[in-house]
């Protein structure tokens, strides 16, 4: 009996060959897409579930207000996973990364800068599963000047993985390889390929009141880690407190919060750190929930709108099968075996769609993952579970876009359609068929609205006035390395004709997560009242008209004043905080380590606010110092050919610095780094909204086609009567166009709402009127 269905099926698919092409093209575009996006959407909610103990890890978290400036890291203070596992037996181990910047590692007389490099602890290996190819992980980090390296790494260096007992100099320090991992997965939301011995890092241990370090904990199997978060405020109390107390002027924890500020741990699971987290310091680029749950819907509405464009087109050609269904029904066939014939029919439809869409969606991979980011092969198609996924689709797709017009069709009455009289039937699906068709495009509307507004969004960043100028300035990185030479290699560039200026300096106004905090007071003893948190930059004297900021008060720093070692330049914002009317000449003072460490510093300067962190936050208070990190250079540049420039300088530091990799980027390219998420998000959002546009209009297309032959006759003598080809087009798409006005007015008010409350995650964005 299936056999006749589906070879029925496959007779009228080739008796009606336009009406089949345009329902399974259709078909294959919509999930074409719906494959792609299924596929991202997988990939994005699969990171760092590969751990044996992924539901039992939590990174400890910081919540800090202090001054009216607001941190959220995700990092927490040196002794904090020690002391959580002495304290609490919920506690089964911790690990803490550490960063404090590049690795240089020697290869013969060859030098490479490795970025993904971290110190942790020797219990990294009893937190995550990271399985080792030779070398004991249990033991290959309790030692000073020792390193895990991923398999890849070894390859990279020693040519093989059999690499364990043979030594990397780095930083022109010798470190044994004590084990080779299995490369880090890709979906881990930290990609290192060297993990150090805790051991050589240089840090100032056991201080409560720096958070610096990434720090997961494993609780133990039956923990509600809701309920183990409420432990952090007796840390607070026991631990962070008495240090506090060291310098500031504090009686108690109450006393500080009723000042305006606010101190807190808490956990966040592992699993939902690449989605759900976007703090300070974090081990990598983290993806956003919010985007994973709008491809979704884009997903499922491209879906939608070819499965509208099935029931259209089969709906409206009812009256073809009317005579077919009143026969059936009169040589015995029943309700119910009517409906299974139609529902094979669209099954058989979707599944030739579905051939094609998997075929589609292969050839798109490589341009897709170009736009996501995304590492996907044409492998994880075939992956079992997926496999699982994609034979459900025809069932499922095929019973949704099929089961309305095989009950429709199922429900006509024989005397009627052999009659030829079925015009009440006519008007209902006319009706239901008008409302998909206002469903369908005011998808496609809604679509095409938040396309515009987040390409006017991304064209606003891109243009905005930043409070400095990212054009025409050349960043040279490592320019540490030239140790002594370095203020000769600057001298040097300033020597080329298309070099205005350049300067060196540890920060530059765009995204970091190397940045840190350091506490400040309007009075030399700090108390809740009068301190506040600031990032804190060192820089030279022609930093500011380097990057082309503005002074609003004061001056800048100068070779001519000496005492300017103690002089501060403040933002905008601190100005604000500090609310003096007139800064220039007063001081402020700064201390991480109580008392003996305090530092009067004066104000000569007042720089106009820039951005320094993504535009989605506001800008913090940021102070400048005069310092000599020369690690940074940074050169302002004369427009024109930057190429040559580019040449020079990479032949002036290889001649100053031998054997040191030359590293260089324009600031502008640091600058759109920062909103890669978001353009990825836009190209892909349009990409799929002109898909669904071309479904939508596809479906259209055939609707028109098919009423427009239904009134053939119609037109004719339209036609006859002297009708002019304008006025009957008119009259056919009258209806159509009324539809598709409906649409937007129902789309206009949704757009508005999804775009506001997207853009409510930058502090400067476009108005929608």
């Amino acid at each position: 009996m299936y056999k006749n269905y589906l070879k029925v099926a496959w007779r009228n698919l080739l008796k009606n060959k336009a009406f089949s092409f345009i329902n399974i093209l259709g078909l294959a575009i919509g999930l074409s897409g719906f494959i792609l996006i299924t596929l991202y959407v997988v990939d994005e909610l699969s990171f760092d579930r590969f751990n044996s103990n992924a539901d039992r890890i939590y990174r400890v978290d910081g919540d800090i207000a202090f001054g009216g400036n607001e941190l959220k890291l995700a990092v927490a203070p040196d002794p904090m996973g020690a002391t959580l596992k002495k304290d609490y037996p919920q506690v089964e181990e911790y690990v803490r990364f550490y960063r404090n910047g590049s690795k240089t590692i020697q290869k013969g007389e060859e030098y490479i800068i490795e970025h993904e490099v971290a110190y942790a602890d020797s219990t990294l290996f009893n937190v995550f599963t990271l399985p080792a190819i030779a070398g004991d992980t249990k033991t290959a980090l309790n030692e000073p000047n020792t390193v895990v390296i991923t398999a890849s790494t070894a390859l990279k260096y020693f040519s093989t993985t059999d690499a364990v007992g043979k030594t990397l100099l780095v930083d022109k320090n010798p470190f044994k390889v004590t084990a080779v991992i299995r490369d880090i997965p890709k979906h881990s939301h930290f990609r290192f390929n060297m993990f150090f011995s805790m051991d050589n890092a240089d840090y100032q241990w056991g201080n409560y009141l720096s958070n610096n370090h990434n720090t997961y904990i494993l609780l133990k199997e039956g923990t509600d880690y809701k309920i183990f978060e409420k432990n952090f405020d007796a840390i607070i109390e026991k631990y962070i407190f008495p240090q506090a107390q060291q310098f500031m002027q504090i009686s108690s924890m109450k006393e500080f919060e009723k000042a305006g500020n606010r101190l807190q741990y808490e956990l966040t699971p592992l699993t939902k750190i690449h989605l759900n987290s976007d703090r300070m310091a974090e081990l990598g680029a983290n993806g956003d929930m919010r985007y994973v749950l709008l491809f979704s819907v884009v997903a499922i509405i491209i879906l939608l709108l070819a499965c509208i464009n099935f029931m259209n087109l089969s709906t409206a050609r009812s009256a073809n099968r009317a005579r077919e269904v009143g026969i059936r029904k009169v040589l015995g066939t029943d309700k119910k075996n009517l409906v299974t014939q139609f529902l094979a029919e669209s099954i058989l439809t979707t599944a030739l769609g579905l051939l094609l869409a998997i075929g589609t969606a292969i050839l798109a991979l490589p341009l897709f993952n170009e736009i996501a980011a995304k590492e996907l092969t044409i492998s994880e198609i075939f992956k079992p579970y997926f496999i699982g996924f994609l034979i459900s689709i025809p069932i499922v797709v095929g019973i949704i876009a099929g089961s309305y017009p095989a009950f429709f069709l199922a429900r006509f009455q024989p005397i009627k359609v052999l009659k030829a009289n079925s015009g009440s039937s006519a008007t209902r699906k006319s009706r239901i068929r008008s409302g998909l068709v206002v469903i369908q495009f005011t998808m496609s509307v809604l679509l095409i609205i938040c396309t515009i507004v987040v390409y006017q969004q991304l064209h606003f960043i891109q243009t905005q006035k930043l409070g400095f100028n990212k054009d025409q300035v050349l960043v040279i990185d490592g320019t540490g390395e030239l140790g002594t030479n370095a203020e000769a290699f600057k001298n040097e560039m300033l020597k080329l004709p298309q070099v205005v200026s350049g300067t060196f300096s540890g920060y530059l106004p765009v995204n970091s997560s190397a940045r840190s905090d350091h506490s400040f007071s309007k009075e030399a003893v700090m108390t809740p009242e009068n301190g506040f948190n600031m990032q804190n930059w060192e820089v030279d004297e022609s930093y500011v008209p380097t990057m082309g900021m503005e002074m609003v008060a004061g001056r800048n720093f100068s070779k001519d004043f000496p005492g300017d070692s103690s002089a501060i330049i403040i933002n905008e914002t601190t100005a604000r905080l500090l609310g003096y009317t007139n800064s220039i000449g007063q001081k402020i003072y700064w201390g991480d380590n109580g008392p003996s460490d305090i530092k009067a510093m004066e104000i000569i300067g007042v720089v106009k606010n820039f951005h320094f962190e993504s535009i989605r936050q506001q800008v913090g208070p940021l102070s400048l110092v005069l310092g000599r990190n020369t690690w940074t250079a940074s050169f302002k540049l004369k427009p024109g050919n930057t190429s040559d420039v580019v040449q020079k300088a990479e032949e002036l530091f290889k001649s100053m610095a031998r054997g040191i990799p030359f590293s260089y980027r324009f600031l502008d390219q640091a600058f759109d780094q920062m909103y890669r998420t978001e353009q990825r998000f836009g190209i892909i959002v349009m990409t799929f909204s002109i898909l669904a546009i071309f479904i939508a209009c596809l479906g259209l297309f055939g609707l028109a086609a098919y009423m427009a032959e239904q009134r053939t006759k119609e037109i004719g003598i339209r036609k006859v009567l002297g009708a002019s080809v304008t006025s009957i087009t008119q009259l056919l798409s009258r209806d159509f166009i009324l539809l598709v006005i409906l649409s937007s007015l129902i789309a206009f008010p949704l757009a508005w709402w999804a775009m506001h409350s997207w853009l409510q995650d930058f502090s400067i964005r476009v108005d929608i009127k």
